[in-house]
């Protein structure tokens, strides 16, 4: 699968579990949706930050979209570490998925539509970036095994 595609696939998983998270009011609920989202979200930052982001530095004109992006990731752990401390129940927990939502959504965005997906279709072709996606699906399927 092209790297790209695969990226996208991971977007629209945690997208679909943010839109579950909304439509529950139950805290155990959401808490155990919670849990997959951030499972998702590890998965998806160990692949981008351990393959992709460091095959796209090579390219200069990307450099500083992937800085970006690595600031992205780390708000984003922050934020589920934050999230994960927080007591089943806590009023603070919906405020924090909301804002996680806000941050994940704006971050898949930018890179899908607003300004990385379309520079490196410019940089690579598609042999390259299928080539690309089978180095994220083997380490996606070697985490899994792993966990």
């Amino acid at each position: 699968m092209n790297a790209l595609e695969l990226l996208k696939q991971d977007h629209e998983e945690v997208k679909e579990l943010f839109e579950q998270a909304e439509g529950t009011e139950e805290s155990k609920e959401q808490r155990n949706i919670f849990n997959q989202i951030k499972k998702a979200l590890q998965a998806h930052a160990r692949i981008e930050e351990g393959i992709f982001y460091p095959a796209m530095e090579k390219h200069e004109q990307l450099r500083d979209l992937v800085l970006e992006s690595y600031e992205e990731h780390k708000q984003i752990k922050i934020l589920l570490k934050e999230m994960d401390d927080l007591v089943t129940g806590s009023e603070k927990f919906e405020p924090k998925l909301r804002v996680l939502q806000e941050i994940v959504e704006h971050h898949a965005e930018e890179e899908e539509e607003e300004i990385m997906f379309p520079q490196v279709r410019e940089l690579l072709d598609d042999a390259a970036l299928e080539q690309l996606g089978r180095k994220l699906e083997v380490a996606k399927g070697n985490r899994s095994k792993a966990a």
